[in-house]
């Protein structure tokens, strides 16, 4: 008798599937593509390692006054980069200086993030009487140019470097509000949202779990590039006199000091204008690459 061959079924081989990316990852692969914002972020990084550290490195004492070597140039020996007028090293206040002034700039934003989002937020989900007050509040604030109002409110407050931060903040504080006010009022009407709100979710759920994610992107790529401009906003107020006093190094101040020298020893003034334009390019090269990372259209 001839054997009986049973058919049996073969597994069928599946190709691998490839785990599907997050937003998030799909974010940082269009990010590293963007040669220029990759370059940014390095360089950001290592000023602001440079800055942490500083306290553990050999730099002298930024406030350490030595009359005898007053004014010395770039590449003087023990001091790379010079000294100022009164003897103090330059690369040690360059860097403590960026500390102060990054710090400022940083608790500036942060105080303007969460401020603006939240009238944001209640302006645009809520709309009517709250969004008539708020953003017409906001409308007057604009209204003022941005320096006049700082220098207004620091008037009013008295110079010094924590008023300083409360009027930079107070200045950008519209900005966030329209920002997360127009991604709101585009929010509160999609499906997903009035699907949460006929099964009886609350409001500061579906704000909350809903709303505020979908706003994380927008508002990432505005403080990547507000950061900059309250570093030289607070900078500025600083070298008016109205921000952080002497003999605290901080860009804006060594900028002013430098000011009566730059004749004689330009380099007084230069490098901390210099440290200043480093710090803003790298920060607006970082938030360009959010910008086209984050957004949706592009994809």
């Amino acid at each position: 008798m001839e054997p009986v061959i049973q058919n049996q079924e073969i597994p069928s081989i599946k190709p691998k599937q490839k785990a599907k990316q997050g937003p998030w990852g799909m974010a940082w692969k269009v990010f590293k593509k963007d040669k220029a914002a990759v370059a940014g972020l390095i360089l950001l990084a290592i000023m602001m390692v440079a800055m942490a550290l500083a306290p553990f490195l050999p730099f002298a004492d930024p406030n350490e006054v030595d009359l005898t070597n007053r004014l010395k140039p770039v590449g003087t020996e023990g001091h790379v980069l010079g000294t100022d007028h009164l003897g103090r090293d330059m690369l040690s206040r360059i860097i403590y200086g960026g500390r102060v002034s990054i710090i400022v700039g940083i608790i500036a934003v942060t105080i303007a993030l969460v401020i603006g989002s939240a009238l944001g937020l209640i302006a645009g989900y809520f709309r009517n009487f709250y969004d008539t007050v708020i953003m017409r509040f906001m409308d007057i604030l604009m209204a003022f140019p941005y320096v006049l109002l700082a220098i207004a409110i620091i008037a009013a407050l008295g110079p010094g470097l924590m008023n300083t931060m409360i009027a930079v903040s107070i200045v950008g504080i519209p900005y966030y509000a329209r920002i997360v006010r127009g991604s709101t009022l585009s929010f509160r009407e999609m499906e997903f949202v009035l699907a949460e709100r006929a099964l009886g979710a609350g409001h500061l759920h579906i704000i909350f779990h809903h709303i505020l994610p979908n706003c994380l992107p927008p508002i990432i790529v505005a403080v990547s590039l507000d950061v900059g401009w309250m570093i030289l906003a607070a900078a500025g107020m600083s070298f008016l006199g109205l921000g952080a006093q002497p003999p605290l190094a901080e860009w804006g101040v060594m900028l002013s000091e430098g000011q009566e020298f730059i004749r004689v020893a330009p380099h007084v003034s230069l490098l901390p204008g210099f440290a200043i334009f480093l710090v803003v390019l790298a920060l607006n090269l970082v938030g360009d690459g959010l910008r086209d990372a984050l957004d949706p259209k592009s994809k």
